[in-house]
């Protein structure tokens, strides 16, 4: 069966397939938690196997994966390097006393250290992107005495109590209390800037503001600013020029650190080894920047890296961060070998490649359909904003969503944001052309019908 091909029922043969996915999703029924980002259905497919950029389901049908997984196949589904290097580890040493060094730690710690912009060479590992933002929260708050923390009202920062407490992008209602002294701030969402400015005459009236706020909130020594230099999961939403340096120099006024999120955007998904690299090629250094995702090549593990002169203070005021499974050597062989990946195999280069056939597609189909009213990204991380329409900028909720779940019956995947008026595409850095056309076909007539209908 070919990409994309949903058979109307079962094909001859396939009824012990129906029977066990019947079983497993009664199973779940019983026995799994429902609570999921995007939905609570107990309902198939049931995902069985993975490679590339192609996922397959227990009846066998494929579907493009343009959100690479959970953003964390981002190298391609069971990568051949990844999974040797999980086998060496498995040969050698799965898990370690986390007071003391291993081998696969420090090798990864010192490849992050040779990459990263100076002054940032000191590493820690945890398991996911929350417990990587917590730690450098907390890093932030015993280094520089203070407690508020600040991130932008669109940003994702997971969805552990205190990342969910800088999370602003959704996911929070019923979630509370959430830990406190964290506060939002007004995010360069230029095409609904909350000031009803337009850049670059605005002067990046959004930071200013919300220094202001951070002024007026702050009881004593606020402590950072975290953000994404993209934010993904709040809609593609990216920065215009000179933001983030600016959000730097004001942070850096205040003796406060700046933290970039760097989970969904480095390690070359947005065309640079790092989204904190502006289009010019100059690397808006922050004091902290923490990395997930992909770095595992699809292995939970994630990073905290800060300088020498940060690490040394605070781990003199008494930092710990011992998890039982903090630097443990499986995880850091297989974020050893992703570094390898991205560095050798080139994928910043491969993401500017998709990108600029993804944003060809999509641009395309913004000239044909009026719903489509803004695309924005870098990489492969782009994004299109529904609109019902364009003067107004209605959002298209329904419609998207709409899209979305006609997309996925016909072997497509990606995520709906913001509701549904956001469609956001990843595809993994192994899709080839072909690949990334024939999703963009699906896309095309699933936007045909779903705009004639409206």
């Amino acid at each position: 069966m070919t990409t994309g091909e949903h058979p109307s029922g079962p094909a001859a043969g396939t009824a012990d397939v129906t029977r066990r996915e019947r079983e497993l999703l009664n199973a779940a029924q019983r026995y799994s938690f429902r609570g999921r980002i995007d939905t609570s259905a107990f309902s198939g497919p049931v995902f069985a196997s993975a490679r590339g950029s192609v996922v397959t389901d227990l009846r066998g049908n494929d579907y493009l994966d343009f959100n690479s997984g959970q953003m964390c196949a981002a190298l391609g589904h069971n990568h051949p390097r990844i999974l040797a290097a999980i086998q060496e580890a498995c040969e050698t040493m799965l898990h370690a006393h986390s007071s003391h060094f291993n081998v696969k730690e420090i090798e990864l710690a010192e490849k992050l250290g040779r990459l990263l912009p100076d002054p940032l060479t000191r590493s820690l590992f945890g398991e996911s992107g929350a417990d990587a933002n917590e730690l450098a929260l907390l890093l932030a708050r015993i280094f520089t005495g203070g407690r508020e923390v600040f991130s932008p009202h669109v940003s994702y920062h997971g969805l552990s109590a205190s990342a969910r407490s800088v999370t602003f992008a959704g996911w929070r209602r019923g979630h509370g209390p959430l830990s406190g002294d964290s506060y939002a701030l007004i995010a360069p969402y230029c095409y609904r800037c909350p000031l009803a400015k337009t850049y670059p005459s605005c002067g990046l009236a959004c930071l200013d503001a919300s220094f202001e706020l951070v002024d007026a909130q702050a009881t004593d020594q606020p402590a950072a600013v975290i953000t994404e230099p993209l934010f993904s999961a709040g809609g593609v939403i990216d920065p215009p020029k000179g933001w983030l340096a600016r959000l730097r120099e004001k942070c850096h006024e205040r003796g406060m650190l700046l933290i970039v999120d760097d989970e969904q955007t480095g390690l070359g998904k947005l065309g640079t080894l790092f989204g904190f690299t502006d289009e010019d090629g100059e690397d808006v250094v922050p004091d902290i920047v923490t990395l997930a995702k992909h770095l595992g090549g699809g292995v939970g593990i994630s990073s905290v890296t800060t300088t020498d002169a940060i690490e040394e203070k605070a781990v003199e005021n008494g930092l710990t961060v011992t998890r039982s499974h903090s630097n443990d050597p499986l995880l850091c062989a297989a974020g050893s070998a992703s570094v390898d990946i991205v560095v050798e195999e080139d994928v910043p280069a491969k993401a500017r490649a998709l990108g600029i056939r993804l944003r060809e597609h999509l641009g395309a189909l913004m000239e044909r359909h009026e719903i489509v009213g803004d695309l924005r990204g870098r990489g492969m991380l782009v994004g299109i904003e529904l609109v019902r329409d364009r003067d107004t900028k209605e959002p298209a909720y329904e419609e998207g969503n709409e899209i979305g779940r006609r997309c996925f019956e016909a072997g497509l995947i990606f995520s709906v944001r913001r509701g549904g008026s956001v469609l956001r595409f990843v595809p993994p850095a192994s899709t080839t052309l072909d690949q990334l056309d024939q999703g963009m076909e699906i896309l095309g007539k699933v936007l045909e019908e779903v705009s004639t209908a409206s």
